[in-house]
């Protein structure tokens, strides 16, 4: 069974037992708290079951996903570098997103 599930704008096509990454943001509107184990959404767009598939106008009545928290973490550092010609600025900066890794439990149609 695969489903789609929106986020604060963000989509992501997911299957049961599946790992994904999830901004903070996103994984902190889940349950309202930044820190919790234990997540369920009810946002599902579409549920694709097999030949069967369910849409949403915007969502799915009565779908809900399950999600359990892996690990939190950061992500590969990328280097941020701006500079003015003949101006002498030179400025080198750092940048690491941090993401959610979760677990997808069940897809409850």
């Amino acid at each position: 069974m695969f489903t789609s599930f929106n986020e604060n704008d963000f989509w992501k096509a997911i299957q049961e037992k599946d790992y994904t990454s999830l901004k903070i943001n996103t994984v902190s509107s889940m349950l309202n708290d930044p820190t919790f184990a234990r997540g369920e959404t009810e946002k599902v767009l579409a549920i694709l079951d097999g030949d069967k598939a369910t849409f949403g106008a915007p969502v799915v009545e009565g779908a809900s996903v399950d999600a359990s928290v892996v690990k939190n973490g950061k992500g590969k550092k990328i280097m941020v570098f701006k500079y003015k010609p003949k101006k002498g600025y030179r400025k080198r900066q750092g940048h690491r997103q941090p993401y959610t890794k979760v677990q997808i439990g069940a897809i409850k149609a």
